[in-house]
């Protein structure tokens, strides 16, 4: 916040990426819902920047696919119905499955000590019933994977594809049973990227996002969580 003296409002490429900042972690938490309104003067006074500056980061937040800009209405937080985030997980197959070869390949025995050691806590968390520890644990499984891939672009493009679905993937952590189904496909994923097998890391990689596909799908069959 400004100094009690009353300094200006925060400019340029520095307050762009403070309110970016910003703006991405409250989406992301949930802070902000799909479907809010977005008012640039309200964001500008909360994160003592100027509107030019916020503006600037919602055009950024709206290429990422997080906001929507609408014409002559101002942005809002984009709203991404259950069919959608199936489409985005049709693409995270692909790359997942991509990322999990090449650790299998690159992996060093460092990284499949931790890697294990990842299962073990994954499976910790499913006895102890504690789905958000487990939802946690899940991620970093993700990110370490992609970390060892090397494959930066990959790794790019999937977190911007996350960035997209973070409340399905919490919907989705939350469902009775969820956990207990993806618990054997993460031990799968981390078994064959130990044992150096790229293709069966593939495969495993692919058959876990395919089963998320299959949960998504039953939600939106049964009409929940529809946009």
């Amino acid at each position: 916040m400004s100094p009690a003296t009353g300094s200006a409002k925060g400019s340029g490429a520095a307050a762009k990426e403070q309110a970016l900042v910003a703006l991405r972690r409250a989406i992301l938490a949930g802070d902000m819902v799909p479907g809010q309104r977005l008012v640039e003067a309200e964001l500008a006074e909360q994160f003592d920047v100027t509107r030019a500056s916020v503006r600037a980061a919602l055009v950024d937040l709206a290429a990422d696919g997080l906001v929507e800009r609408i014409r002559n209405r101002g942005a809002r937080v984009r709203t991404v119905s259950v069919s959608e985030a199936v489409e985005i997980y049709e693409c995270r197959r692909v790359l997942e499955g991509l990322c999990a070869a090449k650790a299998a390949e690159r992996v060093t025995d460092a990284q499949i000590t931790q890697l294990l050691a990842l299962g073990e806590q994954l499976r910790a968390a499913v006895q102890a019933a504690e789905p958000l520890k487990y939802s946690e644990l899940n991620r970093q499984l993700h990110d370490f994977v992609r970390d060892i891939s090397g494959q930066d672009t990959a790794a790019e493009l999937l977190t911007r594809l996350n960035a997209q679905i973070v409340r399905h993937q919490f919907r989705l952590a939350l469902q009775s049973g969820r956990p207990q189904v993806s618990l054997g496909e993460h031990l799968a994923l981390v078994e064959a990227i130990a044992a150096r097998d790229p293709e069966r890391a593939e495969a495993a990689a692919r058959a876990h996002v395919a089963s998320v596909i299959e949960a998504l799908r039953a939600v939106e069959g049964s009409g929940a969580g529809k946009a």
